[in-house]
């Protein structure tokens, strides 16, 4: 029983910013890595950021140095701040985490409902 629950989504103008949160719940032992994934309409789904329990992050080319993910593990939750948004950042944003529930029991994969960003004039 572990649900990730997303917020900050929105409309926000070109060059302005958000920040998207994602709270992980339920029953957790461990969480072994968190990212975000996004689509827009008639384009695959992308991943956009990871970052692991040890701190290594990985990004898409197209959002390095405007995007940044970042967790409070003692409260689950990660975050994502997007920066500098063009209208190619449209889309909704997913976030994903991968969890161990028990110490002998396997990984499992969660995602999020998703969030909505609109980037417009």
């Amino acid at each position: 029983q572990v649900q990730l629950v997303e917020s900050g989504g929105g409309l926000v103008q070109p060059g302005g910013s958000l920040r998207l949160s994602c709270a992980a719940s339920g029953s957790i032992f461990s969480i072994n890595s968190m990212g975000w994934f996004r689509q827009a309409p008639g384009k695959q789904r992308e991943l956009v950021a990871t970052l692991t329990s040890g701190g290594s992050t990985n990004y898409a080319d197209s959002v390095k140095g405007r995007f940044t993910i970042s967790r409070d593990s003692a409260k689950n939750l990660v975050y994502l701040q997007m920066n500098a948004l063009n209208p190619e950042d449209a889309a909704v944003y997913y976030c994903y985490a991968n969890i161990k529930r028990t110490v002998l029991g396997p990984d499992f994969h969660y995602w999020g409902q998703g969030t909505q960003v609109t980037v417009s004039s």
